[in-house]
């Protein structure tokens, strides 16, 4: 055993042993205070991403608005590079063609002795030809927002048409075009607002294109919910002595009632009276239109019959109420 350990090939590679703990020991002591002490790393979240293409005649879909950025280097330059953000994240795609492509993204700016890992680091875009084109705007307001007994009579859409401009596939999906009316309260009356315009495919999913305008005034006519509805003409009283009505015609054959739905679909006819009593000569006689029980208003509330009489009456005195001739 002696002999071995004073045998020089042992103390040659008992040598050469420690010579290599010793290099494997200083260089882990080195890094580790290379890590500590020089170098850092830094995560910079949602750094914007350039994209540079031809926007007068192309729409690009694909491409992030911001990426996540992890540095490593030296303290002072990351620092410096974080504090500064003097560097540019940018997808050159002006010489690519028509379709999709896998793009990487390029750092500029940065010092060469950061380690620099992007997330993502390479994206998949489409390239396609923009188009623009004019599309009808179609109001549309749900009941419920109503009061009650009101419906709307028309709405308006000013100006009634946008232009839309985005890739052509997407233009070539829109199925929709729309406005839609909101309030906060039961809408009686007429109004108008401004409201934004969303475009739709057919599956009703917001589709991402420009629109312009953007914003369209909506005018809504609400009223009261009405009916036209016959008129029954029906004479109370003797007509005086000696004369005969001939006829009676009302110069309209109907009258708008206004009211509770279901109250003015109930109603089929509306009663006038035409009091003959008084009447001594043809002429034009008017009458009023009693409101329906539950109806708010009739339009008109008065109306002129045209009477044709016949015969002579004795008391001369005796006018028609109405006889002036209109």
């Amino acid at each position: 055993m002696d002999k071995f350990m004073d045998s020089p090939w042992f103390l040659r590679l008992t040598a050469l042993f420690l010579a290599i703990m010793l290099f494997l020991s200083v260089k882990a002591e080195d890094q580790s205070s290379r890590n500590t002490i020089g170098d850092m790393f830094d995560l910079m979240q949602d750094v914007p991403v350039e994209v540079y293409y031809d926007t007068e005649n192309l729409v690009v879909t694909g491409v992030p608005d911001m990426v996540n950025m992890t540095i490593e280097g030296p303290a002072q330059i990351v620092q410096t590079t974080k504090l500064l953000k003097d560097f540019t994240l940018k997808l050159d795609l002006q010489n690519l063609t028509l379709g999709e492509h896998n793009v990487r993204i390029q750092a500029e700016n940065l010092s060469d002795k950061l380690d620099v890992r992007l997330d993502p680091a390479t994206v998949t875009i489409n390239i396609e030809e923009k188009v623009t084109q004019s599309f009808r705007v179609d109001p549309e307001m749900n009941t419920r927002l109503l009061a009650d007994g009101y419906e709307v009579k028309s709405m308006g859409v000013q100006p009634s048409s946008i232009n839309v401009t985005g890739a052509k596939s997407v233009v070539d999906a829109i199925s929709f075009v729309k406005v839609s009316i909101t309030s906060d309260g039961s809408l009686d009356k007429p109004f108008e607002q401004k409201s934004r315009v969303r475009v739709l495919d057919r599956d009703l999913n917001k589709l991402s294109v420009a629109l312009d305008p953007e914003e369209v005034t909506v005018k809504v006519d609400v009223q009261e919910y009405s009916r036209e509805i016959p008129l029954k003409l029906q004479q109370k009283g003797q007509s005086p002595t000696g004369i005969t009505i001939e006829s009676a015609v009302p110069e309209s054959q109907s009258v708008r009632i206004h009211g509770p739905k279901s109250t003015v679909d109930a109603i089929k006819e509306i009663p006038v009276e035409l009091d003959i009593t008084k009447i001594t000569k043809s002429g034009k006689v008017e009458v009023d239109v009693k409101k329906p029980e539950g109806i708010t208003k009739v339009t008109p509330a008065k109306l002129k019959v045209q009477v044709k009489v016949s015969g002579e009456t004795s008391n001369v005195s005796k006018k028609t109420d109405d006889s002036k001739e209109s």
